[in-house]
């Protein structure tokens, strides 16, 4: 008997995804417009992590927002009150964004004008990090009432980001989240990956987070 053919489609599926993503990633580049994949799990602070950017950056730089949900569109919502650019992206049931669903935001958002745009992708610490969106950085926020042992579960995504972003470091009195292990942790799967502990509520740490994205963005456009 014929054994059977096997064909690697999850691998073909990739490939062409990452063409797709590097020709994004040029056409951003020579429109010198910087994008930043951002990343978690559903309630970690990410909108709020957002808009607490928009309030640190929105006087120096032209700003896009893209939030990618499965429905509504009340993240949208909330950062378009800032007056800021921003468009909300439905993915079907998909449970993350690839590189064409990206390319679609980008050519609804209208980036001519546009510095800094924040990919808001799908709530979720498994498929997002799988798919090159065309980013020119990667992040994700870990929040601490998520605990401090996904590192351990979900190792891909702390892999493949630029930074991490502890966020709710207000919360740490009330949860037994240890900071040193997480740090650890992240750093033992990605040795050059970069910390920011902050607060979406307080404020706490947004200065240096948005020092480095001016640091970023000032680099990728000159």
């Amino acid at each position: 008997m014929d054994s059977v053919k096997i064909i690697e489609i999850k691998q073909s599926i990739f490939e062409n995804n990452d063409m797709e993503a590097d020709k994004l990633r040029d056409e951003l580049k020579k429109n010198k417009t910087f994008l930043l994949n951002l990343m978690s799990s559903p309630g970690s602070g990410k909108t709020s992590s957002v808009l607490r950017i928009i309030e640190k950056l929105k006087n120096e730089m032209n700003i896009g927002v893209m939030e990618a949900d499965i429905d509504s569109a009340v993240d949208a919502e909330k950062v378009a009150k800032t007056g800021i650019k921003a468009i909300q992206l439905h993915t079907g049931g998909m449970c993350h964004l690839d590189a064409y669903m990206t390319k679609q935001g980008i050519d609804n958002l209208g980036i001519d004008d546009l510095d800094f745009v924040i990919l808001e992708n799908v709530g979720n610490l498994v498929c997002p990090a799988e798919f090159d969106t065309g980013a020119s950085k990667k992040a994700m926020i870990l929040s601490v009432p998520e605990g401090d042992d996904k590192p351990l579960k979900y190792p891909l995504i702390f892999q493949t980001v630029d930074i991490m972003i502890i966020n709710k470091i207000d919360c740490l009195d009330y949860f037994d989240f240890d900071l040193a292990a997480v740090r650890e942790r992240a750093t033992r799967l990605n040795p050059d990956i970069i910390i920011f502990e902050v607060s979406a509520k307080t404020g706490q740490g947004f200065d240096e987070l948005a020092g480095w994205i001016r640091k970023e963005v000032s680099a990728w456009n000159n």
